[in-house]
C-alpha cells in the first residue's frame, strides 16, 4: 500500500509544454534553468520524485521543490527569485515590453536590434538591456542556420541511417563516405607573428592560392579510422577510383554498408554499375540537405579545424602532405564518434521547427 501523501498533480498546456521542451533543450540558458524545465517534464511524464532525482543527479527534495515552485507560479517559478537588495528600478510591465519590442520587432535601418540601439529606443540604459536579454537568453546578434529537406522519403531515410548506426549489422562494416571538395593550398604573403603572453598569433588576411585539392574519406563507424585519398578532381571517375581505394582495403568477408549523401558524382551509372557487380555492397543515401546525418561531416570538421584552416601551404603538394600525415596519425589514435539521437528524437526536433516556421507565416 502506497505511504505518504499523494503529490499534486502538474497541469501542463501544450504551449507551456513546449516551452519547457525548449527550455530543457536548449544550451545557452542556465544548466540549472534546464535541470530544473527536464525536472518539470519527467515528472508530467509520470516519474517519481526518487526516480527524476536519481537520473538528474540531485536530492528528492530538489526535485520536489521546483515541482511545488512550478504548481504555484508556473514556468516563472522555476526562475531564482530575486536576491536582497536595493528596489528595482523598472516595473515588470517595461520588461516586457522589452522582450516583446527585441522579439517581435526590428529597427528601422538595421537588421537588428543592439543594446544600445533599442536601449535609446526604450529609454532603458544600455546595462539593463544587457541584463535583461542575458536572463531571458536573447541574442539579436546570432543566427542559428537550417535548411529543411524536401526529400518525399526523409523519414525513411532517416530511420534507415540512424537505424545503421544505432544498431549496426553483424558481419559488415558500415563506412561513412564523403569528399571534401576545392580545399585551396594557401601561402600567407608575410610571415606568421608568433603567440605570446597577451596577444594572438598574428594572420596576414592576404595570400598566394596555389591550387586546390580534393579529399576523399571513408570512415569507419566501429573504429572512427579513416581511408583517405586525395584528388584533383571530384568527377565519378575520382570517386570510382576512391571506391577501388576501399575495395582494397576492407575485409573480404564482410558486406559494406556505405553512407554517402545525394551529389551526383555518387548516382551516376558506372558508380551504380560498380556496385551491381558487387552485391555485398549496400548504399545508403542520406536525405536531401541532410547531409549532418553523415559521420565523415564531422570528421572532415576535426581535419579543417587542426590542420587546413591555420595552415600555410606553398603547393598542392604540400597541401597533401600534410592531410596525409594527419590522418596517419588520427588513425593511430582513432575512436569512434558516439551517436546518441535516436530517429524518433530527430524527427522530433524536425516537427517543432516545423510548427515554429508554421507560427511565422501570415
Amino acid at each position: 500500500m502506497p505511504r505518504g501523501r499523494p503529490k499534486q498533480p502538474l497541469t501542463i498546456t501544450d504551449d507551456v509544454k513546449n516551452q519547457l521542451e525548449s527550455m530543457a533543450n536548449s544550451r545557452s540558458l542556465p544548466y540549472s534553468l534546464v535541470r530544473r524545465a527536464q525536472i518539470i517534464l519527467m515528472s508530467d511524464d509520470g516519474m517519481t520524485n526518487s526516480a527524476i532525482a536519481s537520473k538528474i543527479g540531485v536530492s528528492g527534495f530538489t526535485v520536489g521543490h521546483w515541482r511545488k515552485r512550478f504548481i504555484k507560479q508556473g514556468l516563472m517559478g522555476l526562475y531564482d527569485e530575486p536576491k536582497p537588495g536595493g528596489p528595482r528600478s523598472i516595473s515588470d510591465d517595461q520588461v516586457a515590453a522589452l522582450i516583446r519590442q527585441t522579439l517581435e520587432s526590428k529597427p528601422p535601418n538595421a537588421t537588428h536590434w543592439t543594446c544600445r540601439s533599442i536601449a535609446k529606443e526604450t529609454n532603458l540604459s544600455k546595462s539593463t538591456v544587457h541584463r535583461i536579454w542575458s536572463t531571458f537568453g536573447i541574442k539579436p546578434h546570432r543566427q542559428k542556420h537550417f535548411t529543411l529537406s524536401t526529400d518525399p522519403y526523409f523519414v525513411e531515410k532517416v530511420r534507415d541511417i540512424v537505424g545503421l548506426y544505432l544498431n549496426p549489422p553483424d558481419n559488415a562494416m558500415v563506412l561513412c563516405v564523403d569528399e571534401k571538395s576545392q580545399i585551396q593550398a594557401l601561402d600567407r604573403t608575410q610571415p606568421v607573428l608568433p603567440m605570446g603572453l597577451g596577444y594572438l598569433e598574428g594572420v596576414t588576411h592576404q595570400y598566394i592560392r596555389s591550387g586546390t585539392v580534393t579529399l576523399f574519406a571513408a570512415l569507419d563507424l566501429a573504429t572512427g579510422e579513416v581511408l583517405a585519398k586525395c584528388k584533383k578532381r571530384h568527377r565519378h571517375q575520382e570517386f570510382l577510383q576512391f571506391l577501388n581505394h576501399i575495395d582494397a582495403n576492407v575485409p573480404k568477408d564482410l558486406d559494406i554498408h556505405i553512407v554517402v549523401d545525394n551529389y551526383a558524382t555518387h548516382k551516376h551509372q558506372k558508380v551504380r554499375n560498380w556496385l551491381a557487380k558487387r552485391p555485398r555492397y549496400h548504399i545508403h543515401y542520406t536525405p536531401t540537405y541532410s547531409s549532418w546525418l553523415n559521420q565523415v561531416e564531422i570528421w572532415f570538421n576535426i581535419i579543417t579545424q587542426k590542420a587546413i584552416r591555420r595552415g600555410s601551404f606553398r603547393s598542392v603538394k604540400q597541401l597533401t602532405s600534410k592531410i596525409n600525415q594527419f590522418v596517419k596519425n588520427y588513425n593511430s589514435d582513432s575512436n569512434p564518434f558516439t551517436w546518441t539521437a535516436t530517429a524518433d528524437s530527430i524527427l522530433q526536433k524536425i516537427n517543432r521547427l516545423l510548427k515554429a516556421l508554421h507560427g511565422t507565416q501570415h
